[in-house]
């Protein structure tokens, strides 16, 4: 018989699973870190705000895709040397992502529930 898989128990969860860190073993305090927690809430936010395991993923890995982009950039305009190829290579990859998880930004759902239009009624 084989076996499924099954979702932790929050108390059995990793600190990434459980929201308290976006990357295993990083310094949250570097500028770099930084960066990647504002782009990285943007893209969330730009998503309406609770993504889908598979988009979070995906967003982690435009993020990321992001700032190598933004350290090429910076680097070429401090007259530093930029590869052509691996920078078109990334965007190109971070372009694909990000239409994967929409270019556009999605309102929030704030629709109340049932259950809290009835608690309102009742109160």
């Amino acid at each position: 018989m084989a076996k499924t898989a099954s979702i932790a128990k929050p108390q059995g969860r990793s600190r990434i699973g459980n929201g308290k860190d976006l990357l295993p073993g990083v310094n949250g305090r570097s500028s770099i870190m930084r960066r990647y927690r504002e782009i990285y809430g943007q893209l969330v936010s730009d998503m309406g705000g609770d993504p889908s395991e598979a988009k979070s993923i995906i967003a982690k890995r435009s993020t990321t895709l992001a700032i190598w982009c933004e350290e090429a950039e910076a680097s070429m305009a401090n007259g530093g040397d930029i590869d052509i190829g691996e920078f078109t290579t990334a965007t190109n990859a971070l372009r694909r992502l990000l239409a994967d998880i929409g270019l556009e930004r999605r309102a929030r759902d704030i629709t109340p529930s049932l259950a809290d239009i009835i608690a309102g009624h009742a109160a």
